[in-house]
């Protein structure tokens, strides 16, 4: 637990050492990485939004480049959301009745309920959504959506996501304000990230 919140609150330092001992090979590691939080529904604690801030920072230091960063981690996210959706056609009725033990049933009904809501768009809204971000493209599978419709909803999240999150970090991150106090900032995202998950919480306890 520790090493995982050392992970998120420490991410611009890990992120330099793996630049500094991988190279150009850090771009594969990062698409491994976002690839997971969107497409296997057993990992959404992954960082998604910090690690898109912190990775345009560093394209922002130069360490990076920052266009072939943007279309590595878009290919990320669309694939990612593609799997995770083929998944949710395959065994989406098992999750729904509760047999698959490792997918929470909590994480799956309030999806399910922001879907009902918002329909096609919380493929988009998701992304900016930790944990329902992994579990719509799941849901929509789950649903039978039309594969291409979804695409549409995929492809546009994906993009809107990454970019704006990584020239957030190429822009801002060099400010010495931001760049001294950038283990605050990384916690700052990760709180704003989880609010409307939190406040959604609240109204239902309220409601209960």
């Amino acid at each position: 637990m520790e090493d995982l919140l050392s992970l998120f609150l420490h991410l611009d330092q890990h992120l330099q050492t793996l630049v500094a001992s991988y190279g150009a090979w850090v771009y594969g590691i990062l698409f491994l990485i976002l690839f997971c939080e969107t497409g296997l529904i057993v990992l959404p604690f992954l960082p998604g939004d910090s690690l898109l801030f912190v990775a345009g920072t560093l394209a922002g230091a130069g360490l990076l480049d920052a266009f072939v960063l943007t279309g590595v981690l878009i290919v990320a996210a669309v694939a990612g959301d593609s799997v995770n959706y083929a998944i949710g056609r395959r065994v989406g009725a098992a999750a729904l009745q509760g047999s698959i033990p490792f997918i929470k049933q909590e994480h799956l009904q309030k999806t399910q309920r922001f879907y009902e809501k918002h329909g096609g768009k919380t493929i988009v809204i998701a992304r900016f959504l930790p944990i329902v971000r992994t579990f719509a493209p799941f849901v929509a599978g789950v649903g039978r959506m039309e594969y291409m419709r979804f695409l549409q909803f995929n492809v546009a999240g994906a993009v809107l996501w990454v970019v704006l999150l990584v020239a957030a970090g190429y822009f801002l991150g060099g400010i010495p304000l931001v760049k001294n106090n950038l283990t605050a900032v990384i916690l700052f995202i990760i709180v704003i990230s989880l609010l409307p998950g939190i406040v959604e919480y609240l109204r239902q306890r309220g409601r209960a």
